[in-house]
């Protein structure tokens, strides 16, 4: 047998024998037609890219267009915006401990990123949770027609209000996007109730408002039967809140997840209680404004105010004692006032479908909203220097924000044109039960008919599933019913605030893309 030459193919780099004859010319077909096979994979590879581009088209030029903005803000305003309960948060992530006022998910996700030791990286993250969340609505849609999936995604990833939200430390853009990823999961094929769960719990330790979602998510297997994905969600929700709830506990002495929610319940109540109507005891009396109700300030100032009547009392405001003071007045007056608890919740609510943006709740807490024009100043209040020594920690650097131009500047103008009005929103939340209204009344036969078919129908006339209780009800519900829980509850519980209707907007726009499907 002859010896084989051993060479050094050039081209390829690899050590391999070369055989004489005949195997040589079988090796170079054999590569020849390997080389061939690869390029038609990449070819293949090629097509279905494009096909994909060219199907999504006008959702991935919204996405581009999105991730732009956002690019803009971050070169505008670097390395992010503040906001009062940013101060509070920080605090959270270098003494853990549960806060008396906010749960600590957003300072347990700021904790994640430390780190970075850049506010611009909480920034970023959070600018492409906001795009992740328009990927999450579109996805959800699929099932829609194309057109309406992309106008669904829309306004998550273009409003001017949705962007600057993201570029604020604060907790509202996480809530959205943990909130919408557990939606779609539930409107999967393949749905993973733990993680549903999970989700739920995270958003409720990261906003309190996240509570009764978890209710509703657990109603929605309940209505299709499925009883042991409703325990098993509930229990994946339930565990995560509760040992939060005993960190508490063991803190303060306290059940809940929070200190404040008769404070904030007492506030709310503010805007009609009527001592004279009430005619509370002596201790809850020190709680009266002797103010008519429409020459009061806004809600907010009585949780805040130096002069507010609780603020005034012994001790720190959010003390176990003053909140059960406060939750005492509060339940007294909506059990005494509850037309009036009814018709102040309404106008609140009333507030998010306005097409305008009037100045609400004051000019400070508004401005927080726009973009600036010039480099806003330390805070004022004596209770955030902490935060600001703790933000200086985190960032290892001075902190604060550079507005820089023209950048700052073109994301100004384009706040003052691009943004979802309340009037579009209210019509978006109609639209899934106005077309399942008129669905119904198309396919209702004459009466004559319906009698006739129920005689003729019998008991196998229709399939066990098809008659099967909650299998009928519509997948728009439960986007729809999650968003105007979102919108409801601030007014009912605290006040109407411009960050609390942002979350509610991709739900809605979700439920009102799937509404258009046939066959629903």
């Amino acid at each position: 047998m002859e010896r084989e030459d051993v060479q050094v193919e050039a081209d390829e780099g690899v050590e391999r024998p070369t055989r004489p004859g005949w195997h040589a010319t079988v090796d170079r077909l054999r590569d020849t037609v390997t080389g061939w096979r690869e390029t038609d994979r990449r070819r293949a590879d090629w097509r279905k890219a494009g096909r994909f581009v060219r199907r999504h088209a006008w959702f991935l030029a919204v996405l581009a267009v999105g991730t732009v903005l956002r690019v803009v803000t971050m070169l505008g305003y670097r390395p992010a915006l503040w906001f009062p309960d940013t101060y509070t948060y920080i605090v959270t992530v270098f003494h853990p401990r549960p806060d008396l006022v906010r749960p600590a998910g957003y300072s347990a996700f700021l904790k994640l990123l430390e780190p970075f030791h850049s506010f611009g990286a909480v920034a970023a993250v959070q600018h492409l949770l906001g795009l992740a969340t328009g990927v999450l609505v579109y996805w959800a849609a699929r099932r829609a027609p194309r057109w309406a999936a992309t106008l669904a995604a829309t306004p998550v990833l273009l409003d001017a209000y949705q962007i600057e939200i993201e570029h604020l430390l604060v907790s509202d853009t996480l809530f959205m996007f943990l909130v919408v990823l557990a939606v779609t999961l539930t409107l999967a094929r393949r749905q993973s109730v733990v993680a549903i769960g999970l989700l739920l719990a995270a958003a409720t330790l990261t906003r309190t408002v996240g509570q009764p979602l978890i209710v509703v998510m657990a109603a929605w297997f309940l209505l299709h039967r499925r009883i042991g994905r409703a325990g098993v969600l509930l229990a994946a929700a339930v565990v995560p809140v509760l040992a939060y709830g005993g960190w508490f506990y063991a803190t303060y002495h306290r059940v809940g997840l929070v200190g404040a929610n008769g404070a904030f319940l007492y506030a709310r109540t503010m805007s009609f209680a009527d001592c004279a109507k009430l005619d509370p005891p002596p201790d809850l009396r020190v709680l009266c404004d002797p103010r008519p109700p429409a020459q009061r300030p806004p809600s907010q100032d009585y949780l805040w105010s130096k002069d507010s009547p609780l603020v005034i009392q012994p001790g720190i405001t959010f003390s176990k004692e003053n909140d059960e003071l406060a939750s005492r007045f509060a339940t007294l007056a909506v059990q005494k006032q509850p037309l009036d608890y009814a018709a102040s919740v309404l106008s609140e609510l009333g507030r998010t479908f306005v097409w305008g943006r009037p100045v609400y709740p004051d000019q400070e807490i508004y401005g927080y909203y726009q973009f600036p024009a010039v480099s806003p100043g330390p805070p004022g209040r004596h209770a955030a220097q902490l935060g600001v020594r703790m933000g200086i920690r985190y960032e290892q650097g001075p902190i604060g924000t550079e507005v820089v131009e023209p950048f700052a500047g073109w994301m100004r103008a384009y706040q003052d044109v691009v943004r979802v009005p309340g009037t579009v929103l209210l019509v978006v939340l109609l639209v899934p039960p106005a077309l399942a209204v008129v669905r119904r009344l198309r396919t209702l036969p004459p009466p004559d008919r319906q009698v006739l078919s129920g005689a003729q129908s019998g008991e196998g006339g229709r399939g066990e599933a098809e008659r099967a209780p909650g299998n009928g009800w519509p997948t728009w519900l439960v986007p729809w019913s999650v968003g105007v829980l979102l919108l409801l509850v601030p007014p009912a519980v605290a006040e109407f605030d411009y960050r609390y209707v942002l979350p509610a907007v991709p739900l809605a726009c979700m439920a009102a893309a799937l509404s258009i499907r046939r066959n629903l």
